[in-house]
């Protein structure tokens, strides 16, 4: 087939998802016009695509997991018969269900996926003191991805390309010993958290902070609102750290004792999975 359009459809708060869906289509378009819908800051319209398009649906995963506000802001799309390219985005530790999920999703939304994909990006805790996926997607991730989509466009040729079951996609290995002190980790912040409750959400530095609006604006939520900057609210923020990362002069951080055990236990660079 030859695609009348690529429709990318990603939520991608700190813009590693959105780059990795935009590699893929550019490479898996052949001539086709590749239209982006990014709904990071909005619900997409309610939009019905056709056996002619080709969709790539793409979304950060946030615990293993595609984050409820990406299928919130998915909820109007509908295909018909539609191919569908899957693809994920994880901070190098564990895409878990993540892929099957984006793909049932589209399977109950009339897509049928024919390719599927998990890469890593710069984790939203990320920073220089505990560096978690730093730099990724980088050059070696969008060639892979540049790779997947030329792929994507020859299976495309076939009268009907085959459908493919995302739960094929496998995190690559964690050494067990790095796996064990992550667990023996997360159990003992359980614990803790049950005796004395606390909430980790980014915060403003006063004395750096200029008012510029910048966190506001690439905030998803509105968890931040304009001329109050240096606050958060903590029943919108999902812990994207868009703000964190857009600051243009350093004023905002995320303080969590995850992004330390991450970083110790998740270092050896993960490589992108894909299945067609």
């Amino acid at each position: 087939m030859q695609p009348s359009e690529i429709r990318t459809l990603f939520f991608s708060p700190t813009g590693t998802t959105r780059r990795i869906a935009g590699a893929i289509a550019q490479a898996a378009a052949d001539g086709s016009p590749v239209v982006a819908t990014d709904l990071t800051h909005a619900k997409a319209p309610a939009l019905t695509f056709g056996p002619d398009t080709v969709a790539i649906l793409a979304a950060p995963v946030y615990g293993g997991h595609i984050p409820p506000l990406a299928f919130e802001r998915l909820a109007e799309i509908r295909g018909n018969d539609t191919p569908a390219i899957i693809a994920v985005v994880y901070g190098n530790r564990d895409f878990g269900k993540a892929a099957v999920e984006l793909a049932e999703f589209a399977r109950r939304h009339g897509f049928r996926p024919i390719a599927a994909a998990a890469f890593v990006g710069e984790h939203s805790y990320s920073s220089p003191a505990a560096p978690i996926a730093a730099g990724r997607p980088d050059a070696d991730d969008i060639a892979v991805a540049t790779a997947f989509g030329a792929n994507i466009r020859a299976k495309l040729r076939a009268e009907q390309p085959a459908t493919v079951d995302a739960a094929r996609l496998k995190t690559p290995r964690t050494p067990l010993l790095s796996l064990l002190r992550f667990i023996r980790f997360v159990l003992a912040y359980r614990r803790r958290q049950r005796k004395n409750p606390v909430v980790h959400i980014p915060v403003g530095d006063a004395a750096r902070c200029t008012r510029c609006g910048r966190c506001a604006a690439l905030c998803p939520t509105q968890a931040i609102v304009r001329g109050d900057e240096l606050h958060t609210d903590p029943q919108r923020c999902i812990r994207c750290c868009a703000c964190v990362k857009g600051c243009p002069t350093g004023a905002r951080s995320y303080e969590t004792p995850f992004a330390d055990a991450l970083a110790r236990n998740f270092f050896r660079r993960k490589p992108p999975v894909t299945l067609l």
